[in-house]
């Protein structure tokens, strides 16, 4: 493989290609990494261009995949790197591509929702817990004031203590304040 430096012996030659074979004969060289393009319509417009279509595909497509990277290290899940680059897909994989590229996204946006309303449950009720431990406490108080003895060989079960007093220690209490 060869490097386009200034020192290296290079030829500027002009290829017309059918366009039919034109995206294999760039891919081809492209991965040959011998080749450096020039433009030679550079007041054309980017939109006028006969590829424009396919460069966006082409964006998108990366712009999915830094996504996935993105979240993978996030996660500090590891990801081997080859350093090779891989080959350019035919045209008919790049549709194939973009579908699988598109699942992944929709599958890990609505895993990151999810996961994101699992925690606000979870921090909410935990929150309640907290409001029942303390409510209990007042209850109990409630239940037994500290100025007035108590059977403290007397339990409880949760149930029996709210029927305790939602019932008989409510009228009991009312007739001591």
């Amino acid at each position: 493989m060869g490097s386009l430096f200034r020192s290296e012996e290079m030829a500027l030659c002009q290829l017309f290609l059918q366009s039919e074979s034109a995206y294999t004969c760039v891919s081809e060289l492209g991965e040959l990494g011998l080749v450096q393009f020039r433009d030679l319509n550079p007041d054309v417009n980017a939109f006028q261009r006969k590829f424009v279509n396919e460069v966006r595909r082409c964006d998108e497509m990366e712009r999915k995949l830094r996504y996935l990277e993105r979240e993978i290290r996030k996660d500090g899940i590891p990801v081997l790197d080859t350093g090779e680059n891989p080959e350019a897909p035919m045209p008919r994989e790049m549709i194939d591509l973009e579908v699988k590229f598109e699942k992944l996204e929709n599958e890990l946006k609505e895993v990151n929702s999810n996961a994101e309303a699992l925690k606000r449950n979870y921090l909410e009720l935990t929150e309640l817990k907290h409001i029942l431990k303390k409510t209990q406490v007042f209850f109990d108080e409630a239940m037994y004031p500290p100025n007035l003895p108590y059977d403290q060989d007397v339990y409880f079960d949760d149930e029996e203590r709210v029927n305790l007093l939602t019932d008989s220690s409510l009228h009991q209490l009312k007739h001591i304040g």
